[in-house]
């Protein structure tokens, strides 16, 4: 087998996750419904939120689960299924919902952002695969728009595939990217996959290929007259690159009625160098030709360049954007909230020493409350059902400082969560790539505190409970700890 051939995604599960389920199965309990929460614990970079992506990836995957004859063959191989499970997996399908956020929310720790409500079996067998999606395309989306809030509106590009860790990463990161914030990628195969908008310009082997620089630009201008940017680091960039691309903007642009649209630097000082470009491409009458930048670039670094006064009209960002270099490990989880037993679910909740792995339990719906500016100023998680009425004031829970006597007063709720799947099939049409790409814009524009987004510091935002849903929690709390110790 090569990576060239047909993959079945089904197959991107743990193995523990069929030996649970041929347990359960032997059990008689493949059929008991479960609902598990996806939620993650911290935002990455110690930032105030995360982006909330992936979620067409795993409403792409429940609704194709399917194990052909081979994958079935190859779990025989392993020889610890019973062969009425086996014969079980031929016909599997996803039977189950998911509930969600819409992609590109903005989110929280701690508050479920994804649940799966289905039978035992199949809520256990998709685990490995939405974690995957989520961590990853959530942790690259949050990671691009921190960068993209860093350059203060200058363009962002996604240079990153060659370093990404594998092909998958390259090309659902770039998707990510986009949603995040950046302007396009240079992955033709997210370009293709996703209708993102794709450019590059020239490589440093182009310029050494030609026997002198000046032939190299040249050659590319007369190539690509309406889209010449020029990468003018390969020798030097003061004393060679940029007067032999004056000298092309000149001789060969000009005289076709076309305007050289920019250079790039891909080493060296970046703001000194920047600077210096500038005054000399103004002196030139280049005054519209774009500076753009490369190398190992970040948040961090592009702020760093803003503040030194770089003259900088677009970052071309690689691999500490596709690898989240800075954080590389989102941490979303998939644990158990409830079992239906009689019609009904039971919530079920995870304790631990660590007072922040400590679950929330049961069915439940997530309200963002905003005040009267339109603000989001808290989440709200209530039991599932639970009528939440803000048009008095109302009292909540903060679950922090439950001793603290609070209320929303003037404020409005939104659900937050949709039931995008039923049944194994996907309950209403997904949003483009550019919606949900401005959707994100949009909340971080209009209702997320500019506090928040900073990156020293930010204000949290608080995650709150109903007076319903916190005497729910610390009942399960009380009785597991008298039942467990």
């Amino acid at each position: 087998m090569t990576q060239f051939d047909q993959r079945n995604i089904t197959m991107m599960m743990d193995f523990y996750e069929l030996t649970m389920a041929n347990g359960y199965f032997a059990n008689h309990d493949k059929d008991k419904r479960v609902a598990f929460d996806v939620f993650y614990r911290a935002n990455p970079d110690k930032g105030g939120f995360a982006i909330f992506a992936g979620l067409a990836q795993v409403i792409e995957y429940v609704e194709n689960m399917k194990f052909s004859a081979e994958d079935v063959e190859y779990f025989r191989q392993q020889g610890v299924f019973s062969e009425e499970f086996l014969s079980y997996l031929e016909d599997f399908h996803f039977r189950g919902d998911v509930y969600a956020m819409p992609e590109g929310t903005i989110m929280y720790p701690n508050e479920p952002i994804l649940t799966v409500v289905a039978p035992l079996i199949d809520a256990q067998l998709v685990e490995t695969a939405i974690l995957a999606q989520i961590n990853h395309q959530s942790l690259i989306a949050t990671k691009a728009r921190r960068i993209c809030y860093a350059a203060q509106g200058r363009a962002v590009s996604d240079f990153g595939a060659r370093r990404a860790h594998n092909v998958d990463a390259a090309t659902y990161g770039a998707r990510a990217a986009y949603i995040g914030g950046v302007a396009g990628t240079a992955t033709c195969s997210a370009g293709q996959m996703f209708n993102i908008p794709v450019s590059g310009t020239m490589a440093h082997s182009w310029v050494m290929f030609f026997k002198d620089e000046y032939e190299a630009f040249k050659k590319y201008a007369l190539t690509y007259p309406d889209g010449t940017v020029l990468l003018v680091d390969t020798y030097d960039v003061i004393h060679s690159g940029i007067p032999n691309a004056i000298r092309v903007a000149k001789e060969v642009l000009e005289p076709m009625g076309k305007r050289l649209l920019g250079i790039r630097i891909d080493s060296g000082d970046l703001a000194y160098l920047s600077k210096r470009v500038r005054r000399m491409l103004d002196e030139a009458g280049l005054s519209d030709c774009k500076i753009i930048v490369s190398n190992s670039l970040d948040e961090v670094t592009v702020s760093s360049l803003l503040l030194q006064g770089a003259c900088i009209d677009g970052f071309g960002i690689g691999e500490r954007l596709i690898t989240a270099k800075s954080e590389p490990v989102f941490g979303a989880v998939y644990k158990l909230a409830a079992v239906e037993e009689d019609g009904i679910f039971q919530p079920r909740i995870k304790v631990s020493e660590n007072v922040e792995k400590i679950t929330n339990p049961g069915l439940k719906e997530l309200y963002r409350i905003y005040d009267e500016d339109g603000h989001a100023v808290a989440d709200m998680i209530a039991v599932a059902g639970e009528t939440v009425d803000l048009s008095q004031p109302y009292h909540y829970i903060d679950p922090q400082k439950p001793w603290k006597n609070r209320k929303f007063e003037g404020c409005t709720a939104r659900n937050l969560r949709r039931k995008f799947v039923e049944n194994g099939k996907r309950a209403e049409e997904l949003p483009s790539i550019e919606e949900i790409r401005s959707y994100v814009k949009e909340q971080l524009q209009h209702e997320i505190w500019e506090e928040e987004q900073r990156f020293e510091n930010p204000h949290r935002h608080y995650i709150d409970m109903t007076p319903d849903y916190y005497e729910l929690k610390m009942d399960l709390l009380t009785e597991t700890r008298r039942k467990h110790g």
